[in-house]
C-alpha cells in the first residue's frame, strides 16, 4: 500500500510540474497599464459618503528614456493613440458635454493629434484597437483644438489625471515637457 501512495503521489507531482511548464506569462510591460478617476478618490474608498465616479481613462504609460518626444517619437500632425500598446479608452457614467456637444454615457477611444502649440484631442466610438492604426475618423464623436502648455520638468511617464473647476473636470494628459487639458462639463 505504501508504494502505490508514493507511486500516487510521484505521479500527481509530475503532472503538476508539466502543467506548471506549459503556461509561458509575458514578462512586465515596458508600458504599464494605469487608471485615472474623476472624482480622483472616488474608488479608492468603499463608503456611502463618497462618490461616484463620473470619468475612468485606462491608459498605458511609456516613458521618455531620454528621448524626444513630440515631434519625433510622436509625430507631429499624425493621430496618435495618447498612450502605448492597446489605445486609450475613455468611459463616461454619465452625459457629459465637450467642446459644446453631448457625448452620451458609454465607453469610448482617446486619440489625440499633436502639434507644436496645439492638439486636437478626439473622442471615438471604436474599441479595441492597437494604436492608432485602424483609427476610423467616421467614428468620431467629437475632436476638440486644446492649446500645449509647456512644463519646465520632465514628466517621465505618460500621465493622465483631472482637476476641477465648478462642474468642470479637465483631463490633464502630461509627458516630456507638454501638458495639455480637456475641459469636459460635468451635469
Amino acid at each position: 500500500m505504501k508504494k502505490f501512495y508514493l507511486l500516487a503521489v510521484t505521479l500527481f507531482a509530475a503532472f503538476t510540474v508539466q502543467a506548471q511548464d506549459i503556461v509561458k506569462f509575458a514578462p512586465l510591460d515596458a508600458s504599464p497599464v494605469d487608471i485615472s478617476y474623476f472624482p480622483n478618490k472616488a474608488v479608492k474608498f468603499k463608503k456611502t459618503d463618497n462618490p461616484n465616479p463620473v470619468i475612468k481613462v485606462l491608459y498605458a504609460r511609456p516613458s521618455v528614456k531620454g528621448r524626444t518626444i513630440f515631434g519625433d517619437v510622436v509625430k507631429f500632425g499624425e493621430v496618435w493613440r495618447v498612450g502605448a500598446n492597446e489605445n486609450t479608452e475613455i468611459k463616461f457614467y454619465k452625459d457629459v458635454t465637450i467642446g459644446g456637444k453631448k457625448v452620451p454615457a458609454g465607453y469610448y477611444s482617446l486619440f489625440a493629434i499633436p502639434e507644436k502649440d496645439k492638439w486636437t484631442i478626439i473622442i471615438n466610438k471604436e474599441l479595441d484597437l492597437w494604436g492608432g492604426y485602424a483609427y476610423d475618423e467616421s467614428k468620431d464623436v467629437v475632436r476638440v483644438s486644446v492649446p500645449v502648455k509647456p512644463v519646465s520638468d520632465v514628466i517621465e511617464a505618460l500621465s493622465i489625471a483631472f482637476t476641477t473647476q465648478g462642474n468642470v473636470a479637465n483631463l490633464v494628459i502630461g509627458w516630456d515637457k507638454t501638458t495639455v487639458e480637456l475641459p469636459i462639463t460635468v451635469k
